[in-house]
């Protein structure tokens, strides 16, 4: 009887979707706000030293890489695609916006987070 519970495949199934949501939870809260309020976030971005043509490009990837890594990561057969999506908005994030200054809570946040999507990224398939 032990680890049963976690035999079950559908308890895994469920547990495993649960997981990936609760995870894109967070990127799926920063969606809106990027677009609803596309110029001050544009500025945000600009404020960090980069050009303002090439901070609206970044904020339309960033929303794309947002919405397409929650989706795949969430619903999509294959995880992998989902993770690199959300990857791809994580990294760079940290980086610019909370490394210099040093914000001690987002950045043990994210790096949480990409530890997990790296977990997803280099898992094999079911």
């Amino acid at each position: 009887m032990k680890n049963s519970f976690l035999k079950n495949k559908s308890i895994k199934s469920f547990l495993d979707f649960f997981s990936r949501l609760l995870i894109s939870a967070i990127f799926i809260s920063a969606i809106p706000s990027k677009i609803n309020d596309f110029e001050r976030t544009v500025e945000y971005i600009s404020s960090k030293g980069i050009p303002e043509p090439i901070s609206s490009i970044l904020l339309v990837g960033a929303i794309i890489c947002l919405i397409l890594g929650s989706g795949f990561f969430i619903f999509g057969e294959n995880q992998k695609i989902g993770s690199v999506f959300l990857l791809l908005f994580i990294i760079p994030t940290t980086i610019i916006f909370h490394l210099f200054p040093f914000h001690q809570g987002a950045v043990f946040m994210n790096l949480a987070l990409i530890g997990g999507l790296i977990i997803t990224a280099i898992r094999e398939p079911k």
